[in-house]
This record gives C-alpha cells, structure tokens and sequence, in this order.
C-alpha cells in the first residue's frame, strides 16, 4: 500500500494474520423458513399453532410440521401440550445470551485495547473462540508503518502460537489435552512447538503466570504475547499483541507483558460488573 504525506512518499506494510471469513450468496430453503417461523411466533404474545403458522406463511402443513418439530427437539421452541401452540423456547434466551456477551465484550474492551496500543505501539487484537477456531472481534491497529493487522472476522488456528496456549489455559487440563490429540498440531513455522507434552507444559506455564508468549510460532519475524479475559459466561475470550520481531525485542516484551495483564484485567473487571447488572 502506497500513501503520501509532506512530499514524502512511504510504502506502508500490512502483513495479514489469520483467513478472512469467506462470503457466500447461499442460504438453504429449510433454514429461510425456520427463521420465518420464529420471526411469526415472536410475534405472538400466546404463541402460533401448526396450522395458524401454515396459513400466515403460506407454508404447507407437513413443512411447518416438520421445522417445528426439530425446532422443539432443539429447544428452540416449545410447546403448550394443552393448547398445541408454540412459544419460544429457552435456547434462543441462552444463545441471545452469548450473543449479547460478544457485543458487549467489544464495546467495554474498546477503549482499554486503544489505550495499549498507545502505550505498546503495537497492533492489539481481541478475539473468541468459536468452535475450532479463533475469530477476531475487534483490532486496533498500530501507527507504525510496518504492522501486523487483520479485519474483524478474521478466522485464526485455534492452537495458532500464543492464543492457542491462552485459550487452552483457560480449560481443564484434560479437556486442553483433548483438544491437542483430537486438532493435532501444526507445523506454521520451523518455530512452531510440535511436541504436544512441551505444548501442554507452556500451557500450564501461561495458566500460572497469566499470559502467553509466540516467539515466531504462528508466523516467522512476527512475536505475540496474549493474556486471557476472564468473564462469568462463554465464550472464551482473550486479548493479544503482535509485533514484528525486530521492534518487539526482549526488553520491550518485558514491559509489554505488564501492560497487556493489566488492560485483560481491567476488561475482565468491566465484563463482569457489566454482566451481574
């Protein structure tokens, strides 16, 4: 990327990090018409029966049947056994939930996340674990003008480096081991720990000592350290720095290391002031 200012012209490196999520035009049938059902009986202050939902959808009775069924099997909906209609069920309220969590982590994590960039001078991620990876929530990019970034959304290797050993360190023992024998661990770099019992012991260095340090793990010339968010309710969430090598030296990575533990410390606090309320 190329940009201009005061006459001077400066090539502005940014080094991707992780996969972008890939965007698809393509939604099932079957799921466009269980969304509608949920959408009709949300409206419904007594709840929709089969054939009441047929009818307002235009949707043949054996379909609507169907949906309602596996949306009951799924607790996603429930059924009054008397009166044959459906309500919302609870799984939705817990998904919401979660979903909730995630908006509200990004927003309360902002302002701290800007702070440490300002004081560490590098690119700061926040991100969750989403099933058998790591999405990115939110980054605030580095002024420098070599930088390490990524978009929200953003898909990351669930044992990629440092957030891999936050993230473990946040689960049992044995479910962490679990995880490494079933997703086996890759090769990124000639870095990269491929040992799994070396793994689990920097797994259970990072659960000691609350962060976690890639030492060009994840990708050759970059260094991260990473240090969890501790909330009340799912998901797992942490924060990370990364940094090209040659700026982020040993010295600098000792000051670092304090700063990012006090800004997941202050993001973990907010969380869960935030979520008692």
């Amino acid at each position: 990327m190329l940009t201009r200012g005061k006459g001077i012209c400066y090539f502005i490196l940014r080094v991707h990090y992780g996969e972008r999520m890939k965007k698809t035009g393509y939604f099932a049938p079957s799921v466009k018409k269980a969304f509608k059902i949920l959408q009709v009986i949300s409206d419904s202050p007594t709840g929709l029966g089969v054939s009441e939902l047929s009818k307002r959808l235009d949707m043949g009775k054996s379909t609507v049947h169907g949906i309602t069924m596996g949306l009951e099997a799924l607790g996603v909906l429930v059924r009054d056994p008397i009166q044959k209609k459906f309500n919302l069920g609870y799984t939705l309220l817990e998904l919401s939930r979660r979903a909730y969590t995630r908006i509200e982590l990004r927003h309360v994590a902002r302002g701290p996340l800007e702070r440490l960039m300002d004081k560490a001078g590098e690119t700061v991620f926040l991100g969750v674990v989403n099933g058998d990876h790591v999405t990115i929530l939110d980054v605030v990019e580095s002024r420098n003008e070599m930088k390490i970034t990524s978009p929200p959304g953003t898909r990351l290797p669930l044992l990629a480096g440092a957030i891999g050993k936050v993230f473990l360190a946040q689960l049992e023992e044995k479910k962490a081991k679990e995880i490494i024998q079933k997703m086996g661990l890759v090769r990124f770099t000639s870095k990269s720990i491929m040992d799994q019992k070396k793994f689990m012991k920097e797994v259970e260095e990072t659960k000691k000592r609350g962060y976690a340090i890639d030492d060009e793990e994840y990708m050759l010339g970059v260094r991260a350290i990473a240090a969890p968010i501790q909330t009340h309710s799912p998901p797992l969430a942490a924060i990370w720095l990364v940094g090209f090598s040659s700026g982020l030296n040993d010295q600098k990575m000792e000051r670092v290391i304090l700063e990012i533990r006090s800004t997941a410390q202050e993001i973990s606090q907010s969380m869960n002031s935030a979520v008692g309320k």
